[in-house]
């Protein structure tokens, strides 16, 4: 699907409610592929958007991928996880002006429906799209939303969802988490698409194992989504210094 077909989607879909929850909730997924890890310094070089309908599920999602020559050199270290070269991404990349704008283009017209973007471990996707769009002069997707939602983006992270609602041990990397919530990925993870797909299927598991997830509105999402990273957090920080480490401070979205 195109970038184009993406839009016409997004205008056929609803103007969602503040009182919409999000068991029932249309979504925008969003993953990334990078050059490294930094935001502001690093790129990325492959990025898909997927809408998915809760009333149709995956038949009726509308995907959208981008292939980004970012103009800097890739990490070895990402290169070995994602896959991509300085190579392939020169003779094959979208140019990062073109293709970042779709990006915030759809994302902000979602936005403006009340549409939440969703991502795993979102405060890198979203800081990394902020960063490129900052490094080539495009406007933040903030700044192209109507001034009646212009309050922050509304976002969806699984991953804090998850950290405040189960309480098992271990990582929760992507590919455990979907494995935990008896999600099967649609391709490999890594791939930005196999990613998006598989972030955005563990909504209904979560919502159906945990109703008081399914049961949360957008007008409470954010809120929150921050009280439960800030719980967690002290949680991990206590496990930290106790081993002699040193705590974080991270803010979520």
């Amino acid at each position: 699907m195109t970038f184009d077909a993406l839009i016409a989607a997004l205008e056929q879909a609803p103007h969602q409610s503040e009182d919409t929850q999000l068991g029932s909730s249309w979504l925008l997924g969003f993953d990334t592929e990078t050059t490294g890890v930094a935001a502001g310094r690093d790129a990325i070089v492959s990025a898909t958007l997927v809408l998915r309908d809760p009333q149709r599920g995956h038949d009726g999602d509308a995907e959208a991928e981008w292939v980004i020559n970012p103009h800097r050199r890739m990490n070895p270290r990402a290169s070995a996880v994602n896959g991509f070269t300085d190579e392939y991404l020169a003779e094959h990349g979208m140019e990062p002006t073109d293709a970042i704008d779709q990006i915030a283009r759809a994302i902000a017209a979602a936005q403006d429906k009340h549409i939440p973007l969703l991502a795993y471990n979102a405060p890198f996707d979203v800081h990394m799209l902020a960063g490129d769009l900052e490094r080539w002069q495009l406007p933040q997707v903030s700044e192209r939303m109507e001034a009646a939602s212009s309050s922050g983006l509304l976002v969806v992270d699984p991953l804090v969802i998850d950290r405040a609602v189960s309480k098992r041990h271990g990582k929760r990397t992507l590919t455990l988490t979907t494995e935990y919530y008896g999600v099967v990925p649609t391709g490999d993870f890594h791939n930005a698409t196999a990613d998006t797909v598989a972030a955005v299927d563990l909504i209904k598991p979560m919502s159906t194992l945990y109703p008081q997830v399914g049961h949360l509105t957008m007008g409470e999402l954010m809120e929150w989504q921050r009280q439960a990273h800030d719980t967690w957090q002290t949680s991990f920080n206590q496990w930290l210094e106790s081993r002699g480490r040193a705590p974080l401070h991270d803010r979520w979205l």
